[in-house]
């Protein structure tokens, strides 16, 4: 249940307007625990909902025509955000494990999609020169997709961990109390 619901924080940290909030957006974070607690078959239902998602604000809030091609790099890398989450967090959640996915997974949609910009449009030349602006502009959205990513994680691994060490230490408590 918790992977859905932070599905729903994802997508409504996607349609709700979220500049005031440092472009703040709950995907990432979601796909890699998502990945982590859900099954492989379970994995198509937030593929669909964040698919349907891009199409919606590209059409509907940004009035641009919708081209599947160029929103292939994109969900590439949700399937990959979720196997990730598979890999590194699944079998084991460790503090390290769950840092190198917050680090990982924004690193990797910063690398993918800037790239896929500069590959398929006339905003950058097709130059190394072009490439690296294409890279330096796109360092503002990284930093808050990474700082988005690190808020997700540390909530959604990191509060049942504390509960569970509240209540074993409540526990101790009330057994030393007997």
């Amino acid at each position: 249940m918790p992977a859905y619901l932070l599905l729903l924080v994802a997508v409504l940290s996607r349609l709700l307007p979220h500049a005031g909030l440092w472009n703040f957006t709950a995907v990432g974070g979601t796909l890699l625990y998502f990945g982590a607690r859900r099954s492989w078959r379970e994995m198509l239902g937030p593929l669909a909902v964040l698919m349907a998602c891009d199409y919606f604000l590209t059409v509907y809030v940004y009035h641009y025509g919708f081209h599947t091609q160029e929103y292939l790099p994109t969900w590439a890398w949700y399937v990959a955000a979720m196997a990730l989450g598979q890999i590194l967090l699944h079998s084991r959640t460790t503090f390290v494990r769950a840092g190198a996915a917050t680090l990982l997974g924004p690193t990797s949609f910063f690398l993918i999609s800037n790239y896929a910009v500069w590959a398929s449009s006339a905003m950058f030349p097709r130059t190394a020169g072009g490439l690296a602006t294409c890279y330096a502009a796109g360092l503002p959205f990284y930093r808050n997709d990474l700082v988005s990513t690190a808020i997700v994680v540390a909530v959604a691994f990191g509060v049942p961990v504390m509960v569970r060490r509240l209540s074993g230490a409540q526990e101790q408590t009330a057994l030393a109390a007997k």
